[in-house]
């Protein structure tokens, strides 16, 4: 009981630590006007990363580890779907800002230029990405109220 307990606080202390890294990392990227401007991102995207790791591990815990309700409860739920759905959308946006990122991280351990053109586009994607987890805690609660659309 203590680790469903665990599992399920782990899942939910995510939800504040990736909407708000996403969305600061979002504002951060506005911001970006020289290499100067990018650890401020960085250290929003590796709170974002953390979240998106405690996310997808306890969530796999909680629907598939025999943990909550069970894996037979949350396969027939419309609202999981939909939350699911939700997530391969962020997780598919989360590439371009992932790569270039990873790019700019080793561009700046090599001290080579960097261009940060692709800021303003990064920041759009982020922004989106904080909506889709506003959604995503929608269909949670759906989820967890056993609505089934």
């Amino acid at each position: 009981m203590l680790l469903h307990w665990f599992i399920a606080t782990l899942h939910l202390l995510a939800l504040p630590l990736g909407l708000s890294a996403v969305w600061v990392r979002s504002r951060a990227l506005r911001r970006v006007r020289n290499v100067t401007d990018l650890p401020a991102v960085f250290v929003a995207d590796n709170l974002w990363a953390v979240a998106a790791v405690l996310w997808i591990l306890s969530g796999l815990l909680r629907a598939f580890g025999g943990l909550e309700k069970g894996t037979a409860y949350y396969l027939h739920d419309h609202a999981f779907y939909l939350k699911m759905a939700l997530l391969v959308i962020v997780l598919l946006l989360e590439v371009r800002p992932m790569v270039t990122l990873i790019r700019w991280r080793i561009q700046l351990q090599h001290k080579a230029p960097i261009d940060t053109a692709a800021a303003s586009m990064l920041a759009r994607s982020s922004a989106i990405q904080a909506g889709l987890v506003v959604l995503m805690v929608c269909a949670a609660t759906a989820v967890a109220r056993g609505y089934y659309y």
